[in-house]
Order: structure tokens, then sequence, then C-alpha cells
């Protein structure tokens, strides 16, 4: 499990660390192994061309003391300094103690083999200042190397309030920062690469999860399983305009580690025509029979405020989607008031800025505003309806109320195709009724759906009947440790 904690939290930790060793020791550490890794992504360091930005404060520092150590190894290494009366005196010491330079010339940032930001670390905040703003635009030649966060994102959130410079490894000391797992601030720290500087951390403000992590929570069956042991989802989902929402939700349900399917509403002709395992009724949840866990709302139209009323009328977990977000919405979070049984939301931005809006926190803010700030906006959402919330987009966040959040590692942009979110309500529905836990279903029907796109796209238009399709062999692959995610954090290579 990667694990990412808050500047706070590092700061926090370095104190303590660093009252127990001789002065720098955690610099030192921090540049050995960014030089490290720089040197991996190089064909050669003897000869190569490598430019450090350096800011005020130990983030130069370390951009500096690392450049000392490459050009120690034979690299031609420049500095350029960004605020030269603060540059680090140890770092810049070092660095022409081993033979680099400064320079002022920043036509160097497009012909080096390799550059160094060190511009802004944790510490910093908004985006880049007017100094190095011009980074953010020019052309590069070679690599871009972030030291602990690329300058301009912020650590905390991922928010990118103005230019950045975009890496394409950023070097982590100690943890990863939750700013780096959560786009937009994903999107410009490129591959992650983590060194250890032995740190003493508390629990981490976020997580995201690994193959072994999803492997261990996923169901399966004994010797005395049966279908009803192994849990039955309900699916109360499509309308006359969308019966095909009815059965994509049914496909991601039936692939999600419950023993039956039982599917309630109008599309029960096509749902059992294309599954004929599925147990069907055409009335609503309330008659439906007995299961473990609702998923209602995908195509319900007219049909969702009924079927989220008797859904939530039951005394076991909800998962509530599309249609059903937009009744919610509309009832508020009282609606959910007094239910022991947990609830899962599942929504898209433009349907968080509906649900936000009918918590009463004001008119709906714009769907880019959410988007921009996800990690706020879920843990806005999971506290106002006491529930745990999966925000859907180019990064998927889960939350519960308590603050526990997870981010999903393993989405495409593929998956934004008609009805691939019915079938990650029907699967994460599925893990539910199986006995999992609402932020460890979700978590893991994000992870597993995220995988099935990749393997249904493989860089291609795909469709959501061919994501359900791809889910036993992504399931498979995740519990043998195969495939992209068994090993996110092995060292980076040229």
């Amino acid at each position: 499990m990667r694990r990412a904690h808050t500047v706070e939290q590092v700061r926090a930790a370095e104190a303590a660390r660093m009252a127990r060793l001789p002065e720098g020791t955690l610099m030192q550490r921090a540049a050995a192994g960014l030089a490290a890794t720089c040197a991996r992504l190089l064909p050669r360091v003897y000869g190569s061309r490598i430019l450090v930005l350096a800011g005020s404060g130990d983030n130069g520092g370390d951009a500096l003391f690392a450049g000392a150590l490459l050009a120690r190894r034979g690299a031609r290494v420049d500095a350029l300094l960004l605020a030269p009366a603060k540059a680090h005196p140890g770092g810049l010491a070092a660095l022409r103690a081993a033979g680099g330079r400064v320079t002022s010339d920043q036509s160097l940032f497009s012909t080096a083999d390799l550059v160094l930001d060190g511009i802004v670390g944790i510490g910093g905040s908004g985006g880049l200042r007017p100094g190095a703003q011009v980074f953010a635009s020019l052309p590069r030649r070679g690599r871009v190397v972030a030291v602990d966060v690329p300058s301009g994102v912020d650590p905390d959130t991922g928010e990118v309030p103005g230019a950045a410079l975009r890496a394409d490894v950023t070097v982590c000391f100690g943890t990863y920062k939750p700013g780096l797992l959560v786009d937009p601030g994903a999107s410009y720290a490129g591959v992650l690469q983590l060194v250890g500087i032995g740190l003493e951390l508390p629990d981490p403000a976020l997580a995201a999860l690994q193959h072994a992590d999803v492997a261990a929570l996923l169901p399966v069956p004994d010797a005395e399983s049966d279908k009803y042991r192994r849990g039955v989802v309900g699916v109360a989902a499509g309308s006359a305009r969308y019966p095909g929402a009815a059965v994509l939700a049914v496909a991601g349900a039936l692939h999600g580690g419950a023993g039956a399917v039982r599917y309630a509403g109008t599309a029960a002709a096509e749902v059992v025509r294309r599954f004929p395992e599925a147990l069907v009724t055409d009335g609503g949840p309330a008659g439906a029979g007995r299961v473990q866990a609702w998923v209602v709302g995908p195509g319900g139209g007219d049909g969702a405020a009924r079927a989220l009323g008797e859904a939530l009328a039951s005394d076991v977990p909800v998962l509530v989607d599309a249609d059903g977000l937009t009744e919610l919405a509309r009832l508020g979070p009282a609606a959910l008031a007094g239910r022991r049984a947990p609830v899962v939301l599942t929504p898209h931005t433009g349907e968080a800025a509906r649900l936000l809006a009918g918590a009463g926190e004001g008119p709906p803010p714009a769907a880019a505003e959410l988007a921009a700030a996800r990690l706020a906006t879920v843990r806005r959402l999971a506290a106002a309806y006491r529930a745990t919330v999966l925000l859907k987009g180019s990064t998927t966040v889960v939350a519960e109320p308590g603050g526990a959040v997870r981010v999903n590692p393993t989405g495409t942009a593929w998956l934004a195709t008609a009805g691939s979110g019915d079938v990650l309500s029907g699967l994460a529905g599925s893990l539910l009724a199986a006995g999992l836990a609402p932020l460890d279903a979700a978590s893991a029907a994000a992870y597993l759906h995220g995988l099935a796109g990749r393997s249904a796209a493989e860089g291609a238009p795909t469709t959501a009947l061919a994501v359900a399709a791809a889910l036993p062999q992504v399931w498979r692959a995740v519990r043998a440790g195969r495939g992209p995610g068994a090993e996110p954090d092995a060292p980076v290579r040229a």
C-alpha cells in the first residue's frame, strides 16, 4: 500500500528524527537517494549535462547536494539559483567543491540531459513565482526530476493554482505526499520513486491500494459456501428509456464476488435474456426478496425515487449512483438520517455539485472547481451525508465520513465511455454484499474496474460490456500478483 502524509505530519516526523541525528543527516540521505535515481535515468553519468534549478531552503539544498554527488561522478553540473541570496550554503559549497558551476543561462533547461527541479519544496504554496514561471513553458531535451514535489503543485491537495513544472519522475523523501497521488497534481508528478530517510510516521492522510492489498480483500468461497452464504446483491436500475443501464449494472455485479444477483425493475426481460443466472422481478426493492446489499439508481429514470426510498428502508448497505444521486440531492442528507446500515455514494463531479447544493452548502459549485480540489470535495461529501463516497474522475477518490481516504491508481481515460459507471456500481455493490466494509468495497471495485478498463481498451476505444467481461481476468491477475500495479515501487530506469 502506498501511504501518503501531509506536510504537517512530515515536518513533525523530520523534527523528531533530526533531534536524534547529527545535523544534516536527513538531507544527506535524501540527496544520496535523489542522485542514485538520477544516475539510473541517465545512459551514463560521466559526461552528462545536468541543470539544477535551486530555490531557497532545504529543497534547493537537496538538489544542490545531489548535483554535487553527480558532479563527482563526472557529470557536468550547472546550478541556476532562483534566489541567490537564500541558496542553501552547504549545498552550494558542496557543488562548487565537486566542480559544479553556478549559471544564469536559462537556455540550459532546454539542452540538459537531466534537470533537477529543486525550486519549491513541500513548504511552498501557490504556483511558480514570476521568476520561475518561464520553466513551465520552455522546451526540454532531457528528463525533469522533481525533488519531493513538482514546483507549483500543492503537496497536500494536488491542486495546481498557477504555473507548475511537469516532472518525468518525482523522488519522494520518507513518504508520498497526498498531492502526488491525486489529479491535477498527479499528472505533473510523472513516475513516483520513494526514498527512505528513516522517518517514523503516524497513520497516513490517505493511501493507495496495490495488488497485494486488493488480493487480501477479495472474497473467496470455501467448501461450505453456497450462493446465499456468499451474499446476494440486489440491483434496482434501468428504465424504459435506459434498459441498458440495468444490464450493465448486473454485468458488474455478477463479477463482484457475491453468490447471486437479484434484479428489480422494468428491464427484467432484458436482464434475464442477457444473464439467465440473474434472479429477476419487475417490482421494486421492497418485494424482491432477501439481499445483503442494494445498488440503486443507474438509468433509473422516474422510478429512481421509489427504488431509493425502498432500498433505504431496508437494513442492508445501499450503494447509490446516477439517477439515485439526483433524487438524493433533492432530498438532502436528512434522507439518510437514522440509517444504521452503511451507504455508499458514487458521484462524478457534476453529481457531486448537486449533492453539495442539496446539503445546503450554497448554490451548486462548478464541476471543474470540484475536480481541481478532489480531496476537499470528497471529504465534504462524506461529512455532509455521513456516507462513504467514491468520487469518480481522472483520479477516483474514496472517503469515509470518519476521515479515511484512498486514491485509486489504476484508472484510464478509456473508461470515459457510456455505461462504465454502471459496471462499477454493480461491482462495488456485489463486494458489499459479499461482506466487505464500505471503504474496502469501493476501493477494491475502483481498482479492479480501472485494471479491467486498461485490459479491455489496450490503447483503443472500448465499451462498458467489454470492461465487465475483462473483470474475471484482472481478478485472477490481482490474486496472482501479476501485471501493472503488482510492483509499482520498482526502481526507475531509463
